[in-house]
């Protein structure tokens, strides 16, 4: 370590003056030590009152040649280790190209995920295709059965309506009612009352 100008290390009025023209006095804060530089300088540093910048401090680099007044090289806000730091710089071209390579990746993986939902609806529409086959078998079942129940039923029909038991209606049958059974009960009135004519005129005669 080299040796250090003890007028170096107590100049911290000079320093003040030197950041004052660049800070609020209010963003500075007391004196936080001093670093020795190879060159034989000396780093001032005080502590930072800006808000958002932990770990940060006001730095003023003084020096002296030969037996002049030290002087200020430079005052500036820098970083201690473990400050807080802003990202590194990219180029805007980079960035980009990060921008896109995201891109194709999120498209990637909805494809995915669309071939996948697409599986999945297919195998559900086939688990279906197989429940309506199974459903239209028994409906073709119940069908057949009712058709037997038909056939049997028309059976049935047949065997009562005998045509040898059947009465054959003629034209002007009404509510099953035979015209030719009226005819000849008819026919059989008029013979009696013929006969009961004869009769009376054969007692006038006597």
């Amino acid at each position: 370590m080299p040796d250090v100008d003890a007028r170096l290390t107590g100049a911290h009025d000079l320093a003040l003056a030197a950041l004052h023209e660049i800070t609020p006095a209010s963003t500075v804060g007391p004196p936080a030590g001093y670093l020795a530089e190879d060159d034989g300088s000396v780093s001032l540093r005080f502590e930072n009152r800006l808000p958002g910048y932990p770990g940060w401090f006001w730095t003023v680099t003084v020096a002296s040649v030969e037996d002049a007044e030290p002087t200020v090289l430079e005052a500036e806000l820098m970083p201690a280790d473990g400050a807080l730091l802003a990202p590194e710089w990219v180029p805007w071209a980079e960035r980009l190209a990060e921008y896109r390579a995201h891109q194709v990746e999120l498209a990637e993986q909805a494809a995915a995920t669309a071939a996948e939902a697409g599986d999945s609806d297919s195998e559900g529409e086939s688990d279906d295709s197989g429940e309506d086959e199974s459903d239209d078998d028994d409906l073709g079942d119940d069908e057949l059965s009712d058709d037997d129940d038909l056939d049997e039923d028309d059976d049935d029909l047949d065997e009562d309506d005998d045509p040898s038991e059947s009465r054959v209606l003629h034209a002007g049958d009404l509510d099953g009612v035979d015209i030719d059974e009226l005819d000849d009960s008819a026919a059989d009135d008029s013979d009696e009352d013929d006969s009961d004519s004869h009769e009376d005129d054969s007692d006038e005669e006597e």
